[in-house]
């Protein structure tokens, strides 16, 4: 099983790890256009007006523009602590056991714009890149839509939970060969009617996927997650559509 998270735009400070090394990640494959990107945006911040422009930063988020210039001599720390935000702060990697985490690096997977699809435990720094970024040609979705694509089908042997926006699952959609299902967190109206939310569907996720973290149990397929959820207090359903729901 594979649960795939989106990235946050907001990140932690610092880190224990040493400078980013491409080879520590997962995914090798991608090695190629994660320097080749790191590279461009490290370049770009160069010139700081630039650089905010592009990623419609404004002067509180100045400090932005200098994580992207040092990239490569950065400190690292595990993506699934570097990443902060409503999906993280319920989540809470740091407070994980080392049974969950190590369950969670090797389940849990986070779509970067940066550096692709990375493995929960992967060392990175802290950088600013949004899917929606203008970088100019290729585009990010250029960049990375094909070649994440490839590593999802890797895993076409297993159940993938997609917890991802809309906008990372166009950086890399995944293939129809690979049993996947995309999550969208509704709640019930006072009409009885089932709406989708907006920015609580954040810490739905998050408390979803640490629940599934902690139980530390690798699910062959949705009916199985499904009768977990159940039994769990995760109100899980299919909805015609193939999605799956979350109700909170």
């Amino acid at each position: 099983m594979l649960i795939v998270l989106p990235p946050s735009e907001t990140k932690r400070d610092g880190g224990s790890g040493g400078a980013l090394d491409f080879a520590a990640l997962s995914h090798p494959r991608l090695t190629a256009k994660r320097r080749a990107l790191t590279r461009r945006v490290s370049r770009l911040a160069r010139t700081p007006d630039e650089m905010m422009a592009r990623l419609k930063l404004g002067q509180k988020l100045a400090f932005e523009v200098e994580r992207n210039r040092t990239l490569s001599t950065a400190p690292t720390m595990a993506a699934m602590d570097r990443y902060t935000g409503v999906l993280y702060e319920a989540l809470d990697a740091p407070s994980l056991s080392p049974e969950a985490r190590a369950f969670a690096e090797s389940h849990v997977r986070i779509h970067s714009a940066l550096f692709g699809l990375l493995g929960a435990g992967d060392p990175i720094p802290a950088y600013r890149l949004s899917s929606n970024a203008r970088l100019g040609e290729p585009t990010l979705k250029v960049s990375w839509s094909s070649a994440v694509s490839k590593e999802f089908e890797a895993h076409r042997g297993e159940l993938v939970l997609d917890l991802r926006s809309e906008s990372y699952v166009a950086l890399g959609p995944i293939p129809p060969t690979t049993p996947s299902y995309f999550l969208r967190v509704v709640t019930t109206g006072e009409d009885g009617a089932q709406r989708a939310l907006n920015h609580f569907n954040k810490k739905g996720k998050g408390t979803l996927a640490r629940a599934i973290v902690e139980n530390g149990l690798d699910f062959a397929d949705v009916d199985a997650l499904i009768a977990w959820g159940r039994a769990s207090g995760h109100h899980l359903s299919l909805a015609p559509n193939g999605e799956l729901l979350l109700l909170v």
